[in-house]
C-alpha cells in the first residue's frame, strides 16, 4: 500500500465512499513504512498519524498492544452517559465521557482488553440508541437509566 501509487489507491477504494479514508490510509502507510513498519502503541503518537482520531487511537492501543487505555465509540460513549448522568442528559460532553472511560478501564492490559470489548458490545446490543433493552443489562443496578426505567 505503501509503495503504491495515489491513483491505483483511489481505484482500488471505488465504491465504498469515503474517498478521504483512502487518501489517508495511505500516507498512513507510507509513514508507518519510512518508520521501520512499526505503528506506535501510544495512543498519542497514533493520533498524529494521518485519519487517526481517538477512537482509532484508543482501540489500536488497546486491541492489538493490549494497553490500559479506553476505546470510546459511539457505543462505548452513550454507555456511560446512561450509567453515570442518565438517558436524558446530553449536556455531558466527550471530554467527561472520555475521562470517565479512562478512569474505569483496569490497568491490567488484558483485562483492558476485555472490558473495551464488552461495553462496545454492551452498547451495540443492549444499549442500543433508540429502545435500550435494561431489562437485559448486566449493570442495570449501577445504571442511572436502568435504576429509572426499572421503576416504571
Amino acid at each position: 500500500l505503501a509503495r503504491a501509487r495515489p491513483k491505483a489507491v483511489r481505484e482500488a477504494w471505488d465504491g465504498l465512499g469515503y474517498y478521504a479514508r483512502a487518501a489517508n490510509l495511505h500516507a498512513l502507510a507510507k509513514q508507518v513504512s519510512g518508520a521501520g513498519c512499526q505503528v506506535p502503541d501510544d495512543p498519542e503518537a497514533l493520533i498524529k498519524l494521518p485519519g487517526v482520531g481517538r477512537y482509532t487511537a484508543g482501540a489500536v492501543a488497546a486491541f492489538a498492544y493490549e494497553r490500559p487505555v479506553p476505546a470510546v465509540d459511539t457505543n462505548v460513549a452513550r454507555v456511560i452517559r446512561r450509567v453515570f448522568f442518565g438517558m436524558r442528559d446530553a449536556g455531558s460532553g466527550m471530554r467527561e465521557v472520555r475521562q470517565l472511560a479512562a478512569a474505569l478501564v483496569p490497568r491490567d492490559g488484558k483485562r483492558a482488553w476485555k472490558f473495551n470489548q464488552a461495553i462496545m458490545e454492551l452498547g451495540a446490543l443492549i444499549c442500543v440508541a433508540r429502545v435500550p433493552r435494561c431489562g437485559d443489562c448486566p449493570v442495570r443496578g449501577e445504571c442511572k437509566t436502568g435504576r429509572r426505567i426499572g421503576r416504571r
